[in-house]
C-alpha cells in the first residue's frame, strides 16, 4: 500500500510526510517540483528510508503523474502542491494561476483517468484529498462569526483566488464524475521547516540577524494560528473517515493580531537567546506600508471536524510557538541554507 503526496518537500507537505512515516510503514510517493520553497533538506531524516520515494516533477505533468499512479497504485492522493504566498502572488500572479489552477486541473484529470481503471474494491477505497486555505473565504470584521464550511467564497488576492478556483474544480469532479474527493481548508500554519518569508519564521530570522522586523500597517490583522503537526493529524483523520465530497475546516482556535504574535516572539527570544546588548528584540519592530488588499481578519470554526470526526488540536498557541522558536534556534544551519540570495533580494524588494 502507498499514498501519493504532492508538494511533499514544502513546509506543510514535508511535515506531513515525516509525521506519516513516524506512525505508518505505508510507502509515501513524494512528488515535488522543488521550487524556491521546496527543500529536500526538510526530509533529510528519511535518507535511505525505502518507505519514502521522492520524485522531482510537476503536478501538471500528466505523463509523469499517470506513470506514478500506474507504477505505485496509491490508495490516496494528498495534494499539498501550491504556490502559497500572498505577497508573491501580488508581485507575480501568473505562477499561481499555472500551479494552483492548471496544475490542480491536470492532477485531477490524471487521478480521474486512473481511478476509472481500478477494480471495484480499489475504486471504493481510493481518496483524493485537496489541501486548501481559509483565505478563500475572504475577510471578516472584528465581531463577525468565524468561517464555517458554508461561508461564501470571497477571495481578495491572486493567491486566494487561485486556491478558490482549485477548490471549485475539486468539488466539480466529485459532483460531475464521482471522483472520491475531500477538501480541507486550514488556517495559518506555523512550526518547523517554514520558509522564512512568512511572518513567524521571518521575524525569528530577522531578529537573530539584527534586522528590522517588518509589520504591515498597524499590525492589527488577525489570524487563527494552527501548529503544523496538528494540521497533519487533521488531514490523517479526514483521509481516514471524512465524508466524500465534503469540506472540513481545520483551525487552531488561536486568533491573534499580528503585532501580538511578533511581540510574543520577541519576548520568547529575549528569554531563550538574549541580544548581546541586553536590549529587547521589540526594539527591532518596524511598521511598513500595508500591502494591497490585505484581509483584516481570518477565523476558522473547526467544530464540524470535531463533531463529525472527533478531531481537535493538541497544541495551544503558547505551547506551539515555544516549540517553533526552539526548533529554529536549534536549526540555524537549515535557516542559513534556505535563505539564499534570491530570498534576500525578494525580502528587500517586498519590505523596502
Amino acid at each position: 500500500m502507498s499514498i501519493l503526496v504532492t508538494g511533499g518537500a514544502g513546509f506543510i507537505g514535508s511535515n506531513f510526510v515525516l509525521d506519516w512515516l513516524a506512525q505508518s510503514d505505508e510507502t509515501v510517493i513524494n512528488l515535488d517540483l522543488l521550487t524556491y520553497a521546496g527543500n529536500l533538506q526538510n526530509l533529510s531524516d528519511l535518507e535511505g528510508d525505502a518507505r519514502h520515494v521522492f520524485v522531482k516533477g510537476d503536478i501538471g505533468d500528466t505523463d509523469l503523474v499517470s506513470r506514478l499512479l500506474e507504477e505505485h497504485r496509491p490508495r490516496a492522493i494528498i495534494n499539498f502542491a501550491a504556490e502559497s504566498h500572498v505577497d508573491r502572488s501580488i508581485l507575480g500572479p501568473e505562477e499561481f494561476i499555472q500551479t494552483n489552477i492548471l496544475g490542480a486541473f491536470r492532477l485531477l484529470e490524471s487521478a480521474r483517468a486512473w481511478w476509472g481503471k481500478l477494480e471495484r474494491d480499489e475504486r471504493k477505497n481510493f481518496r483524493f484529498l485537496h489541501v486548501s486555505t481559509d483565505e478563500v473565504y475572504g475577510t471578516l470584521e472584528v465581531d463577525e462569526p468565524a468561517f464555517t464550511e458554508n461561508h461564501p467564497y470571497q477571495p481578495n488576492s491572486p493567491y486566494s483566488a487561485s486556491k478558490a478556483a482549485s477548490d471549485h474544480l475539486v468539488r466539480s469532479y466529485f459532483h460531475t464524475y464521482g471522483l472520491p474527493v475531500v477538501t480541507t481548508n486550514c488556517s495559518n500554519n506555523y512550526g518547523p521547516y517554514h520558509f522564512p518569508e512568512k511572518l513567524i519564521p521571518l521575524v525569528i530570522h530577522n531578529a537573530l540577524a539584527g534586522k528590522a522586523l517588518p509589520i504591515y500597517g498597524d499590525g492589527q490583522q488577525v489570524r487563527d494560528w494552527l501548529y503544523v503537526t496538528d494540521h497533519c493529524s487533521a488531514i490523517r483523520r479526514v483521509l481516514e473517515a471524512g465524508s466524500l465530497g465534503e469540506t472540513y475546516n481545520v483551525g487552531g482556535w488561536n486568533e491573534k493580531p499580528n503585532i501580538e504574535v511578533v511581540r510574543t516572539l520577541c519576548d520568547m527570544l529575549d528569554e531563550l537567546q538574549p541580544r548581546e546588548d541586553g536590549a529587547s528584540y521589540r526594539e527591532q519592530i518596524t511598521f511598513v506600508k500595508d500591502r494591497p488588499g490585505h484581509d483584516r481578519r481570518y477565523a476558522i470554526d473547526a467544530r464540524k471536524l470535531e463533531r463529525e470526526l472527533g478531531w481537535k488540536p493538541a497544541e495551544t498557541f503558547e505551547t506551539g510557538i515555544r516549540k517553533t522558536v526552539a526548533w529554529y534556534l536549534a536549526n540555524q544551519d537549515w535557516v542559513n541554507n534556505v535563505t539564499s540570495g534570491q530570498y534576500r533580494d525578494w525580502v528587500e524588494a517586498q519590505y523596502q
